[in-house]
């Protein structure tokens, strides 16, 4: 028994820590003070850019809006330059958020630390953080910029139960 507990210790340890990386991605659920899942008028200086039509899964097309925000309290990462933000609502809630910045070595050491190791996909070529809400997705954009993706899953799932209604509501109708 005394050996069992030391072992288990050793293996258990690093499932602990992951488990309170990703409570840490959910907590913050977005970027800055933009959440993920809120109503796009909560969002200061998000302005309205398009109609879209996003596609999930490759198959399944949903009506979305783009928007980009404009407002200075975002346009850094510590000493990293913001390029760029854009939001895709569904229903006005937002369930993407896109942030653009230059290219610093210091972005990935701070998001490895606030949120544990990510997990590298070579089929993407980029890092991600699974939480329970919601992933992050770190990619090379361009040759001098970061391309961070935060995708919700409750709006997801939100998306593909009115779809499935859509469908249902066809069905009954014959």
């Amino acid at each position: 028994m005394k050996k069992v507990l030391p072992f288990f210790l050793l293996v258990s340890l690093p499932t602990l820590v992951l488990a309170q990386d990703s409570s840490e991605l959910n907590r913050r659920n977005g970027f800055k003070d933009i959440k993920l899942g809120e109503h796009i008028d909560s969002v200061k200086g998000a302005e309205f850019k398009k109609d879209i039509k996003e596609i999930i899964r490759e198959k399944h097309e949903f009506p979305a809006k783009l928007y980009e925000v404009d407002n200075e309290d975002y346009m850094t990462i510590g000493e990293v330059v913001v390029k760029r933000i854009e939001l895709r609502t569904y229903k006005d809630l937002v369930y993407e958020i896109v942030v653009i910045t230059s290219k610093d070595t210091r972005l990935m050491k701070g998001m490895t630390k606030s949120f544990g190791e990510p997990k590298y996909i070579l089929t993407t070529d980029s890092y991600n953080w699974l939480a329970e809400n919601l992933s992050l997705t770190f990619k090379d954009h361009s040759r001098n910029e970061i391309k961070l993706t935060y995708r919700s899953y409750p709006v997801q799932k939100m998306m593909f139960a009115d779809k499935g209604k859509k469908i249902d509501d066809i069905a009954e109708d014959f």
